[in-house]
This record gives C-alpha cells, sequence and structure tokens, in this order.
C-alpha cells in the first residue's frame, strides 16, 4: 500500500514509517515538527519509498498521487505543563490536530477511497471509575479543564472519524492508545518513564507525586506498532485498546528504574498532582485486542526498559 501517516515524525509515528517500510509499503510521512523531531526521521534520507511533507494538519492536506492508508497520529500528547512540547501549553494546536486534522485526514481518505486510523487515547476515559477501562466505558472527564484540550480533542475525532465511516462509507478503525513507552520519546515528555530514566541516569533520586500508589500499565513501542498494523489490516470499526493490561504502581515502577539502571540514591516524595486531573489508576481490558486482532503484548517491562536505556543515554550524553 501507499500509505499517509501525519505526525510521522513523533514518537509513535517514526517507528510505524519504519515497521510499515519494512513491511514493504509506500510510506508519505507529514508533520510540522511543533513536537516531531526531524532527528527520528534522520535515517530515512533517501529511502526509496519515502516521502516527507512538511505541513499542519490543520490545514488542508494535499498528498499527489494515489493513497491507500491514512493513518492520522498529528498531536501533542505530553500533558506535562512545564514542558514546551505539552499539550497544556500548546492547547490551541492541539485542538486543530484533533479537530481539523481528523476532517482534513478524513478528506484524504474519502478522497482516495482509503482505510484511515486514528490514533485515540486512554485518556479519554479520563479518571475513570471503571477498572480496567473496557471500550465501552463511556468515560469520566472533566471538559473545561486543563486537561480536556487534549481529552476532547480525541473524543471530537472519534466522534467524527465514526461520522465519516456511518455517512459516507469510510473504511475506518479507531485505536485507543494507553501508556506507551521506548526509543525516540520526548526527554520533556513529563511523564513518568522519561523522567524517572533521566533522573536515574543522572544518579539522583526519583521523584514520586504522593504515596506513589498511583497505578500505570506501560507497553513497550514495539508492541504497541504491532497492535496499529494489525488493526489497520483488520476490518474492525469500533475503537480497540491498544496497551499493556499488567499494571504497576508508580512507586514499585520508581524502584525498578532504579535497580535496572543501578542508581542508589533512592526515591524522594512530593505533593500528590490529584488536583491537576492526573488519574489514580489506568488498565486497559484488551479483551478487544485479543479477540479481534490476536494481539497482546510480548515484551515484559523489564525487557523494554533495557531496551530503552541506550537511547536515554546517548541523549543526555
Amino acid at each position: 500500500m501507499r500509505i499517509l501517516i501525519t505526525g510521522a515524525a513523533g514518537f509513535l509515528g517514526s517507528h510505524l514509517c519504519d515497521r510499515l517500510l519494512a513491511d514493504g509499503h509506500a510510506v508519505i510521512g507529514m508533520d510540522n515538527f511543533i513536537t516531531g523531531s526531524e532527528a527520528n526521521l534522520a535515517h530515512l534520507a533517501g529511502h526509496p519509498h519515502f516521502l516527507f511533507i512538511r505541513h499542519d494538519v490543520s490545514n488542508f492536506i494535499f498528498v499527489p498521487g494515489k493513497v491507500d492508508a491514512v493513518l492520522h497520529f498529528a498531536s501533542p500528547a505530553s500533558p506535562n505543563p512545564s514542558s514546551p512540547f505539552g499539550y497544556v501549553n500548546l492547547p490551541i494546536q492541539t485542538m486543530k490536530a484533533g479537530a481539523l486534522g481528523t476532517h482534513n485526514s478524513l478528506g484524504v481518505a474519502r478522497k482516495h477511497n482509503a482505510r484511515f486510523l486514528l490514533a485515540s487515547t486512554s485518556e479519554i476515559y479520563g479518571d475513570p471509575l471503571e477498572h480496567p477501562q473496557k471500550e465501552t466505558y463511556y468515560g469520566h472527564v472533566d471538559p473545561i479543564g486543563t486537561r480536556s484540550v487534549y481529552d476532547e480533542a480525541k473524543r471530537f475525532a472519534e466522534a467524527l472519524t465514526m461520522a465519516y465511516h456511518r455517512f459516507h462509507g469510510i473504511d475506518t478503525r479507531i485505536a485507543r492508545i494507553f501508556n506507551t513507552y521506548g526509543p525516540r520519546m520526548l526527554l520533556e515528555d513529563g511523564r513518568v518513564v522519561p523522567n524517572f530514566l533521566q533522573q536515574a541516569l543522572r544518579g539522583e533520586p526519583l521523584t514520586v507525586f504522593g504515596d506513589g500508589a498511583q497505578t500505570r500499565s506501560f507497553c513497550y513501542v514495539d508492541d504497541m506498532i504491532e497492535g496499529f498494523v494489525r488493526l489497520l489490516l483488520s476490518d474492525y470499526h469500533s475503537p480497540v485498546n491498544i496497551g499493556n493490561p499488567v499494571e504497576i504502581s508508580v512507586l514499585e515502577f520508581a524502584e525498578a528504574i532504579n535497580r535496572l539502571v543501578g542508581n542508589t540514591k533512592g526515591i524522594v516524595f512530593m505533593p500528590d498532582r490529584r488536583g491537576e486531573g492526573d488519574p489514580q489508576r489506568r488498565r486497559p481490558d484488551i479483551s478487544r485486542a485479543r479477540e479481534v486482532l490476536g494481539w497482546e503484548p510480548q515484551v515484559s517491562l523489564e525487557e523494554g526498559i533495557r531496551r530503552t536505556i541506550p537511547y536515554f543515554k546517548e541523549k543526555l550524553g
């Protein structure tokens, strides 16, 4: 296939480019580098089946030639309010990427009668009251909080995708992405994986907010990309959770990072950030992915962290 990937210079988008090219497809990468990095695609320069277009997807998208699939991954995704790449500091761009960007990407799919995959998020569940979260759960969200610019943009994007599917007959798919980690993560991402790895590699104590009892479920990037590919090649149109169902507390995770890196500085506790809408529990129910896609994660957390450490070492110099 000839595949358009928006957000191609991002963490997930760049890995997706690599995988689809390796599978023999032609890839058109699109990004405006607001949060993506040219370095993530530098190794593809001169690749005979890769074309890059620098473009903001909130504007009309034109792609020369035939397109067989559109994968819309363009959006800021970091919740870190202190990061220049965080969606709290890019609120309008984030909502445009989710709303106008989804509309324009769907327009490309409609023009070419192409299949379409939306990169949605577990954040649409908000701070969930259901645990683990199934795709049938409608969420517990704040539509006007600081995190709403991302959450609501993705909720709108899902609604628009299903509208195009029902009204225009577009062949759509929706991936609800849970916490993912691996090489090419933004160091300034603000979530626990890059924060803890940087602190540990610098020989600093790891910062845990609250008592560390809040939980996360971490999926290694290679497993996540495999889930996307299987969903793209499937005929399933309803949302599918893609993530790791193994739940771990933030405190347990911090201890594991210190052990794997060999950091002896321990852990310091800071005031809880729950007032910022930080979800206390996050774990996907992946029964649908197992049934529909035959997919589940294969890389253990310990192995995934071992694969990720060299990237952060290189970036930190």
